[in-house]
């Protein structure tokens, strides 16, 4: 009975020993510099370039640095959590495996399904930023795309003659996701040196805009540092900080690729640790670095756009630096739509073959060898969520299903010490239960300073969840049914 009821898991020692019979035993040649570089190249993504105006303008102020910081610790505690799973599971850092080995299908369904508001709700948030940035440097160019086309409906743009109009829809976001839709169902795939390339941009960006601007920064944007609140809670004053933090708390969500490291790194005792809160650390201080810059050139109540940095540039006055910036930007928020709507489509293709989910999702091209019909689906909806939903909106869905999937991270590592003792850990998380249940009470501070209406949707959205769950999942589950066989790749 115990098996079918909601604690049904996959055990530990299978996922082991099926890592290792499929040759998941990968080459240990990662040392800590590798691997803190690499959690470099993974966290400076689209926040920075997307939600960091739009914290300031409406919650923190100035103050939006302290936002940061807190972001980062909160970080610091989930991510050595998610380094003890990544050792010790031979997969590639899956959330999703992670608890259906520890909580249960029950709960590996829940967070797969949570999921979708990392992926495809990040990739859409992403595109409203990639939206922002491309009608601006378009403008550098004398190429003028019509606010009411490039902003959420309902939206108030102002056009060229100064009046004021009701946006129609964000024609770029959508078109974005359609192209990149394209190219992942073809089978283009992002290479290793493609990455670096897209990595050296994005970190020549950040630093040309911290070094160039500060330069221009006007200190009497920084005051007050934390604006007097308004009454509300979450607008300015401590409230601001802690709503800023949430928001922003996306710029932070690609640190969990670092914990896939983990297999290949030549003492994971010693090399995960430093190269997690490492690349935290760093990427931290550039965060804030950043928002100093940007809120002493622009007045903070000035920045809520879709493209901060561009406006930041935009101020600075110099057309050639303008048009780099905002080209590195793209280049940088281009890949992570890319990487995001792949990682969804292979989460969806994971959850297909375990039955939770219709075969459609684990169907490959004859030819082609990608999940077409999975990458279509999942393209189309997100183009039309790009399309119609404002970014504020989608930055705080993606910010708490965020840190609702690390709570069960953090509760996993938890859960293990005590079910699975004696497995070997090649990295232990130190602390035990304090380092995994600070991660889970600061998730959960985080996730208080979001606005009831985002807590409601989450509710509603995993209420959706579930009953899909029953209606289906439930049923054709491969472990809850032996003798149904593992959905193949056809």
């Amino acid at each position: 009975m115990a098996e079918q009821g909601l604690m049904t898991r996959k055990s530990v020692d299978d996922i082991v020993k099926s890592g290792e019979a499929d040759g998941h035993k990968l080459s240990k040649t990662l040392g800590p510099f590798s691997i803190t570089a690499m959690g470099i190249g993974a966290i400076i993504g689209a926040g920075i370039f997307v939600l960091t105006g739009t914290a300031a303008a409406q919650y923190a102020g100035p103050s939006i640095m302290l936002s940061f910081i807190l972001g980062g610790v909160v970080c610091g505690f989930v991510g050595l959590c998610y380094a003890e799973l990544a050792a010790m599971l031979p997969v590639c850092g899956s959330s999703y495996t992670y608890t259906y080995a520890t909580l249960g299908e029950v709960f590996a369904w829940m967070i797969g399904w949570d999921l979708i508001l990392e992926y495809a709700m990040g990739a859409a948030t992403v595109a409203v930023g990639w939206s922002g940035y491309v009608v601006s440097i378009l403008r550098n160019f004398g190429i003028v795309i019509p606010p009411t086309l490039a902003a959420a409906p309902g939206t108030d743009v102002t056009l060229m003659d100064g009046s004021t109009a009701t946006a129609i829809v964000n024609l770029p976001a959508a078109l974005i996701i359609a192209a990149i839709t394209t190219l992942l169902v073809l089978g283009t795939k992002e290479s290793a040196r493609l990455n670096n390339i897209m990595v050296a941009i994005k970190l020549v960006v950040v630093v040309a805009f911290i070094g160039v601007g500060a330069f221009f920064v006007d200190t009497s944007h920084w005051h007050p540092f934390i604006p007097e609140s308004t009454g509300e809670y979450g607008h300015y004053g401590l409230s601001g900080i802690l709503r800023g933090s949430a928001v922003v708390f996306f710029a932070f969500i690609g640190f969990d690729a670092v914990s896939t490291a983990a297999q290949e790194a030549e003492a994971p005792q010693r090399d995960m640790p430093i190269g997690i809160l490492g690349s935290l650390v760093i990427c931290t201080l550039l965060y804030v670095a950043v928002a100093a810059v940007l809120t002493g050139l622009v007045p903070y109540d000035q920045l809520n756009v879709s493209d901060p940095i561009a406006k930041g540039v935009d101020v600075i006055g110099l057309t050639w630096f303008s048009i780099l910036v905002k080209i590195g930007a793209l280049t940088g928020l281009t890949t992570v739509i890319l990487v995001l709507l792949y990682g969804q489509s292979r989460i969806f293709l994971t959850m297909s073959q375990d039955g939770l989910l219709p075969r459609l999702f684990a169907h490959l091209h004859p030819t082609l060898n990608t999940p077409y019909r999975s990458q279509i689906l999942i393209g189309a909806l997100v183009a039309v969520v790009a399309a119609l939903v404002p970014i504020n909106i989608l930055g705080e869905m993606v910010s708490i299903g965020t840190l609702f999937a690390f709570i069960l991270v953090c509760g996993a590592v938890i859960y293990l010490r005590r079910s699975d003792a004696r497995v070997y850990r090649p990295f232990r998380v130190p602390g035990v239960p304090v380092v995994p249940i600070c991660g889970i009470l600061f998730c959960l501070l985080l996730m208080s300073g979001l606005p009831l209406f985002t807590w409601l949707r989450l509710i509603i959205w995993m209420a959706v969840g579930m009953a899909i769950y029953f209606l289906y999942g439930h049923r054709h589950s491969v472990l809850r049914h032996p003798e149904r066989e593992r959905v193949p790749l056809a």
